[in-house]
C-alpha cells in the first residue's frame, strides 16, 4: 500500500523558513517523480513544485521560485520542500504526491493527507 505522510506544517510567521517533509512507503521511491501541491482556503489545487525520480529535474510555480526548494533523499524515501521567506499567501494545505513515472508529467497517482501551513503575523 502506498503511503505518503507529510510533516512540518504549523503556524508560521512571515519571513520564516520551515521545511516540509514527506515520508513515502509502499513503492520503489527512487523510481518515481514526486511533487508538492497546495490548496489555499476557498481555492482550488495548485501545483507548487516537482522533482524527477533522480532529483536532477525540478520545477516551481512562479510565485515560489527562488523562495522554495524541492529535494529528495532516495536512500531515506523522503522528499522535502524548503520554504524560505514565507508570505501570508503561502497559507495552504500542502500535499505530497507521487507520479506514475520518473518525470512529473500528467496527474499524480497518489496523495498524502496534507500538512497545514498557516502564515500569519
Amino acid at each position: 500500500e502506498v503511503q505518503l505522510m507529510e510533516f512540518g506544517g504549523g503556524l508560521m510567521h512571515p519571513g520564516e523558513s520551515p521545511r516540509l517533509s514527506c515520508a513515502a512507503s509502499g513503492f520503489p521511491f527512487s523510481t518515481f517523480a514526486m511533487s508538492w501541491v497546495r490548496q489555499a482556503p476557498g481555492k482550488g489545487l495548485e501545483w507548487v513544485s516537482g522533482i524527477s525520480s533522480d532529483g536532477m529535474n525540478v520545477n516551481y510555480i512562479d510565485s515560489v521560485r527562488g523562495r522554495f526548494t524541492i529535494s529528495r533523499d532516495n536512500a531515506k524515501n523522503t522528499v522535502f520542500l524548503q520554504m524560505n521567506s514565507l508570505k501570508p499567501e503561502d497559507t495552504a494545505l500542502y500535499y505530497c504526491t507521487r507520479y506514475g513515472s520518473g518525470l512529473y508529467h500528467g496527474s499524480p497517482l497518489d496523495w498524502g493527507q496534507g500538512t497545514q501551513v498557516t502564515v500569519a503575523s
